[in-house]
């Protein structure tokens, strides 16, 4: 029998709402990421590479849709396989949802994946954490051991929860307010901090981690609505929800694929060497018509046009590939229970794919301009965080006059001054981590002086 692995309940509201327009509750969820101003924000924050003035390169937002696209095909085929293995035991509502909206749930969960994300790529999380690591013996006194476990071990992903479904300051409640299903279709690691254990750890589930400490009673609904299994009894620790492997097979797909064709044009990877491994991806993983796309290919004479041609047909081979894995590790997708991402099993069928894995390592994430940015970004995030979280700590009667003007600076939906010192600092990771790229820079420069605005 099919557990209950959906819910329309929503963040913000106490009881399911009857629906009263023509959308689905899972198409809305889709259209309210796409309306938020935290999604707009993902325009200008960095995917890999700084924005390279002509050249067109991802940056969050352009990466989240491409993803999106990816997760909603997968969403329609593996619907397909529940109805199929499960056809006997639906309800209606059942099989109109693995028919019709489980492609909108990873859709929707795909466009939100990096939406927690800060500035600077994966070095903005590094520079919240190490400057908690770094001030240890200032600020740790302030907070409980699980509260600090949350500072030192920040995630994107756990912020992406609080993002989603914090009530800020003067606002709604239940944040954006998207269901219980496409929230608990991103939690790649369904546990707190203080469980996770670190890259390293073999159990995939506890890596990092999906909540902080204020989403615990949030996150708990979740998990009851939609069915997931608890993993352990003495801590917060859960199985993976069954539709999260798809979302995470999405974002696989396309920042292996994607980063590999933006190096391309940036010049970074020679062409023949890109034609080569696309070529021998479809070689090693596809089933389509070889001398078809070599025919195509022949009539194509722009060479970015080229590669963009092969990695759609990559694209393509990957997500039926990423379904068949789905089917055949089905029963233990479906208790989460299982220690392999679906790209990772493809990975290791695919010589081409590992080339691209390692070149990119080597040559992309480490590029100079890569690797400057992240430098930047980083000391940048230290310089606002020291600013900000100073300030906000101290007494009111032991504010000097530059305090007192870093929490006029702090907007009154993050200000929790008069609040515990963690909703405090939680007020200001949430000013800090909503900034683009752009904005943290020209607060940086204001700040520091380097810019004085008349």
């Amino acid at each position: 029998m099919l557990p209950k692995l959906y819910s329309t309940q929503r963040t913000g509201e106490k009881s399911v709402k009857k629906k009263t327009e023509n959308r689905t509750d899972f198409q809305r969820d889709y259209d309210r990421i796409i309306f938020s101003s935290a999604f707009r924000r993902l325009q200008n924050k960095t995917q890999v590479f700084p924005l390279p003035g002509s050249i067109f390169v991802h940056n969050r937002l352009t990466h989240s849709l491409e993803v999106s696209s990816v997760g909603r095909s997968l969403g329609t085929l593996v619907g397909e396989l529940f109805l199929q293995k499960f056809k006997g035991n639906l309800t209606e509502e059942d099989r109109y949802f693995y028919q019709h909206n489980l492609a909108y749930v990873i859709a929707s969960a795909c466009l939100c994946h990096d939406i927690g994300n800060p500035a600077f790529g994966h070095s903005g999380e590094d520079a919240i954490a190490e400057f908690f690591k770094q001030n240890e013996s200032n600020l740790k006194e302030h907070f409980s051991n699980e509260e600090w476990n949350d500072f030192i071990n920040f995630e994107g992903n756990a912020n992406a929860i609080r993002v989603l479904t914090h009530q800020q300051r003067g606002k709604s409640p239940g944040g954006v307010m998207l269901t219980h299903t496409t929230l608990a279709s991103i939690a790649k690691y369904p546990c707190e901090s203080s469980a996770s254990l670190g890259k390293k750890g073999k159990q995939l589930h506890r890596k990092k981690f999906g909540f902080f400490q204020s989403e615990i009673d949030t996150f708990k609904e979740i998990a009851l609505n939609c069915g997931m299994i608890k993993s352990q009894e003495n801590s917060l620790v859960y199985f993976r929800h069954p539709f999260v492997w798809l979302t995470e097979a999405a974002d696989d797909i396309c920042y292996n694929i994607i980063d590999f064709e933006d190096a391309h044009r940036l010049g970074i990877v020679e062409h023949s060497t890109c034609i080569d491994l696309f070529r021998k991806i479809i070689e090693e993983i596809g089933n389509t018509d070889r001398s078809k796309i070599e025919n195509r290919l022949n009539e194509i004479q722009d060479k970015n046009d080229k590669i963009s041609y092969l990695r759609a047909k990559i694209i393509g081979c990957l997500v039926e590939e990423v379904t068949k894995k789905y089917k055949i590790h089905f029963d233990k997708l479906l208790i989460g229970d299982f220690n392999t991402s679906l790209y990772d099993l493809i990975l290791n069928k695919s010589e081409a794919l590992k080339t691209i894995r390692d070149f990119s390592i080597e040559n992309i994430y480490n590029n100079r301009n890569v690797v400057e940015i992240e430098t930047a970004g980083y000391n940048v995030m230290n310089e606002l965080l020291g600013y900000f979280i100073s300030a906000i700590l101290k007494d009111k009667s032991d504010r000097t006059g530059y305090d007192k003007n870093a929490i006029k600076l702090l907007p009154p939906t993050c200000n929790y001054d008069g609040e515990s010192p963690y909703k405090k600092v939680m007020g200001i990771l949430d000013f800090i981590t909503e900034m683009t790229d752009n904005y943290a820079v020209e607060l940086y420069r204001r700040i520091k002086g380097i810019e004085i605005g008349m």
